[in-house]
């Protein structure tokens, strides 16, 4: 028998430890979930119409919506071979994709049925703001990405800094709730921090207070008061304001949810270096919710889209 909610419902510290929710949490997913994941009744998977009702045929693996739910979750959380999934959920690997596919559509639909999925458009950042608060931090991520096999596209992804090829994307965070407010599109690794938000153009609410490190030197909103930790000159100390500042903004960058390596994203335009990618596909009110849209930031979620 695979593995099931039934059998996790009760032990807290393995549901936590494979999904990244406490019981109470899954279960609010799980309305969501479900309110977005009903059956087309005219309509089959493939789009195809109907020979038989909705149930008919033969009783899928996961037959119940929680154990779907976890199904989704576990991958995300752990990020495991589609081989070993097979093993927990007593599934051929055949079916293990196909069931990552289809129920990845389901998630990010839950997620916007909760309204904590991330801007993509930057002129929205303010509207969302009111929801949240006037506090952010701005900060560029990277992850790792498969070698281009063309000698132009190398070039513009590798980081010799980091000894590898990467993709990037900047992220604005309220700095209370730690949720994700914004998601930028997708830049080569080399692109700086500081080219990719003024391309982004976010627009803030007024008298924000925005957090930055010196990645994003010069980087001046106008209706921004701006918080960026100052170096220490040799020979001189930093005053009390300035050491203070530098606390924050680095409890500010500890609390920021980072973003995690997950699969291949599509290729840029080699035309221009700052030319983005298409934006992902999904893209956290509860922090816990936050960190699965870290998972989901690369394209098709790991894959291979």
């Amino acid at each position: 028998m695979g593995l099931t909610y039934a059998r996790l419902k009760d032990q807290p510290k393995k549901l936590l430890a494979l999904t990244g929710l406490t019981r109470a949490e899954f279960d609010d997913w799980l309305v969501a979930f479900t309110k977005v994941g009903q059956p087309n009744a005219t309509l089959t998977q493939q789009g195809k119409p109907r020979q038989r009702h909705v149930g008919g045929g033969r009783k899928a693996t996961l037959q119940l919506v929680e154990d779907r739910l976890m199904f989704i979750l576990v991958y995300q959380k752990t990020y495991p071979l589609q081989e070993i999934m097979g093993e927990l959920f007593d599934m051929n690997v055949s079916k293990v994709n196909d069931w990552i596919h289809r129920l990845w559509l389901g998630l990010r639909g839950a997620l916007d049925e909760l309204q904590v999925l991330p801007e993509h458009e930057a002129q929205a950042v303010a509207q969302a703001q009111r929801r949240t608060g006037q506090t952010v931090i701005l900060d560029g991520t990277e992850r790792r990405r498969q070698r281009p096999k063309s000698p132009e596209k190398q070039t513009l992804h590798y980081r010799d800094k980091k000894k590898t090829h990467t993709d990037k994307n900047l992220i604005l965070a309220e700095r209370k709730t730690r949720r994700v407010l914004y998601l930028s599109h997708t830049y080569a690794g080399t692109a700086h921090d500081k080219k990719i938000a003024d391309h982004e153009d976010i627009a803030y609410l007024p008298n924000t207070t925005l957090y930055q490190d010196t990645g994003f030197q010069g980087y001046q909103p106008a209706v921004v008061h701006v918080r960026q930790p100052k170096k220490k000159l040799r020979g001189r100390e930093l005053t009390a304001k300035q050491k203070q500042m530098m606390k924050t903004k680095a409890a500010c960058t500890k609390a920021s949810p980072r973003l995690m390596p997950a699969g291949t994203s599509p290729s840029p335009d080699q035309a221009a270096l700052l030319h983005p990618m298409s934006p992902p596909p999904v893209s956290m009110s509860t922090a816990v919710l936050q960190s699965f849209l870290a998972l989901f930031i690369s394209c098709g979620l790991c894959l291979s889209t």
